[in-house]
């Protein structure tokens, strides 16, 4: 093993940001590494590629879903406190709280919720409004929406839960998420490039997002904030790089902030780090496995945790190896993100943390035989439809929104390349999913369902 570095050389990682943002086709990136208890920050690029505001180590970018860990940490904070039993059912907590299965909506815990084995699904969209009730009227608005699997039987990834946890926390504090966020999480830790309202960000340095072909460089989207705020839970925390790394700095420390006010006991610190569940896909967010609320990493044997985010044009990207005290924080304005982020952390990890990360998912060299026949078929989950068939003899999807859904992205039209008897890599979809090729997953629940599994959701078989 190669002597490590005793200081953080930021000159070089600065070359490297410069550098891999440009080739990826990134118009900025803000970059913030905790080693040895300090945070280094870094900023490449621009904000804007309309106006050409630089970006800055102060510039607030959406974080997308990484604002599932502002929410899961708040949740195990009402937890430590005797607010929250969270193998409780949550019907228990939101009366009002309603699934498509009478069974599942009596026994859904928050714990299942913490760690998207709910069953609950994701990609139920929702504009509740720009009200303070906006989280009780989503969820109201969510009754009957249909599980993509029977709760425990898989992780799913669902956005629809954290809202869910979002609605939780008003109810136990009485405050609105938000004001929850900002007085039990921003305040102690001195998060001072925070937040969660449009508004609030017109006080800093903002980044734009930016929409484009793959290999180009982007455009400016066509407005800088395309959700609603009742994405906020599972969605949309507004930050700095460095805010994202003070955040993982206290779970680090074992749940203490700076000054010593402890926000989490080390118990439940640990808990949200413990495995729950195994995942099929390895590849589309680099998961091995989920704990409450973070996404885990095995390493070859150097485990880790974090988690990342998508906010329409915008990519962040959290990475945390607690046996170096190491974690990784860029957050980019669209572009080749996904790119940009496993060049950079593949350098940065290994350097400062002896990880090795895995190779960009792709088909092997010698493709396995497989009898594709028994894949061949329609998948369903709300908002999604899935038709699997063979095109001219090889292996071919359609990836279709539907319902509430229908206007987010045109029909996906995919060839699919065996990698393992289950596992397929499909083309045309860019690198939001791992770097180049799409994760296509078939698998069988307990229950003897056959599911297809993209972007870590499961799609029941449905003929």
């Amino acid at each position: 093993m190669s002597e490590k570095k005793t200081a953080f050389d930021l000159a070089h990682w600065q070359t490297r940001l410069d550098e891999l943002r440009a080739a990826h086709h990134v118009p900025g990136a803000t970059l913030a590494v905790l080693v040895e208890g300090e945070i280094h920050e870094l900023a490449s690029g621009v904000l804007n590629r309309r106006t050409g505001v630089e970006a800055t180590t102060d510039s607030v970018f959406q974080s997308g879903s990484i604002a599932k860990i502002y929410t899961s940490t708040l949740i195990m904070r009402l937890a430590d406190a005797g607010e929250l039993d969270l193998d409780a059912p949550v019907k228990e907590i939101l009366p009002e709280f309603e699934t498509a299965d009478e069974e599942a909506t009596r026994t859904i815990t928050t714990r299942q919720l913490l760690s998207h084995t709910g069953g609950l699904t994701c990609d139920f969209t929702y504009d509740a409004g720009r009200g303070d009730d906006c989280l009780a009227r989503y969820v109201e608005a969510a009754r009957g929406v249909a599980l993509d699997c029977r709760p425990g039987a898989a992780v799913s990834y669902s956005s629809l839960g954290y809202n869910v946890l979002g609605r939780i926390i008003e109810v136990l504090t009485g405050q609105t998420w938000d004001a929850a966020l900002k007085d039990r999480l921003f305040a102690p830790l001195g998060l001072e490039r925070s937040m969660t309202l449009p508004e609030e960000a017109l006080a800093f340095r903002t980044a734009m997002s930016h929409l484009g072909e793959p290999g180009q460089d982007p455009d400016p989207a066509p407005a800088w904030d395309l959700m609603p705020r009742s994405a906020g839970p599972y969605g949309r925390v507004l930050v700095s790089a460095g805010d994202v790394a003070r955040l993982a700095k206290m779970h680090l420390d074992g749940g203490t902030a700076p000054d010593g006010t402890r926000l989490l006991s080390a118990a439940a610190v640990d808990e949200m780090q413990r495995r729950v569940a195994d995942v099929p896909d390895k590849w589309s967010v680099s998961a091995d496995g989920w704990g409450l609320g973070w996404t885990l990493y095995d390493w070859n044997g150097v485990m880790g945790y974090g988690h990342d985010g998508a906010a329409i044009g915008q990519y962040g990207y959290l990475r945390i190896v607690p046996s170096a005290g190491v974690a990784v924080v860029l957050l980019t304005n669209g572009g080749g993100a996904r790119e940009l982020y496993a060049g950079l952390f593949r350098e940065l990890l290994a350097d400062l943390a002896d990880v090795t990360m895995p190779d960009a998912f792709e088909p092997p060299a010698q493709a396995p035989e497989v009898d594709f026949s028994k894949y061949v078929g329609t998948y369903e989950r709300a908002g999604v439809v899935i038709t699997v068939s063979e095109r001219d003899g090889r292996p071919h999807l359609v990836y279709e929104f539907v319902d509430g859904m229908k206007d987010f992205s045109p029909p996906l039209d995919v060839e699919l390349y065996a990698v393992t008897e289950t596992a397929f890599a499909g083309t045309g979809a860019g690198p939001s999913f791992s770097e180049g090729y799409m994760p296509v997953v078939f698998d069988t629940l307990a229950d003897g369902t056959q599911y297809c599994y993209i972007g870590m959701r499961v799609a029941p078989k449905v003929s």
